[in-house]
């Protein structure tokens, strides 16, 4: 993969979220060159320039690929964890449709209860 091949939108006001980040960091090691991080922080204006809708993106991870696509939620999450090698084998039990959609609904409920008691839900 090229460098930035992939950008991942976060809430850099978030604290879990900036975590998530350098762990991410972390994982990739010498490969995290290959992650562009984009905090979204105040950035409404710019989301909507290439069509991501910010509320949802407060509540929703976002990643777009090489090729420009852009993904949300389990599927985001899918495309992040599959550059960690390790973490791969993840990805296949996550797209089994009863687990995608256990986890989908878990990360909904745990996202909205982060944004409630941040004021910001």
């Amino acid at each position: 993969m090229n460098k930035h091949c992939v950008t991942v939108f976060y809430d850099g006001s978030c604290e879990s979220c900036v975590r998530d980040r350098f762990r991410f960091e972390q994982w990739l090691g010498k490969r995290s060159g290959q992650i562009e991080w984009f905090d979204i922080t105040d950035k409404d204006d710019e989301l909507r320039g290439i069509d991501i809708d910010p509320a949802l993106a407060l509540r929703e991870l976002h990643v777009r690929d090489c090729n420009g696509v852009v993904y949300r939620e389990l599927d985001a999450y899918i495309i992040l964890l599959r550059l960690v090698w390790w973490l791969k084998p993840v990805t296949w039990f996550l797209q089994f449709p009863p687990l995608k959609r256990w986890v989908s609904q878990w990360y909904r409920q745990h996202i909205d209860q982060r944004l409630a008691r941040e004021g910001r839900g």
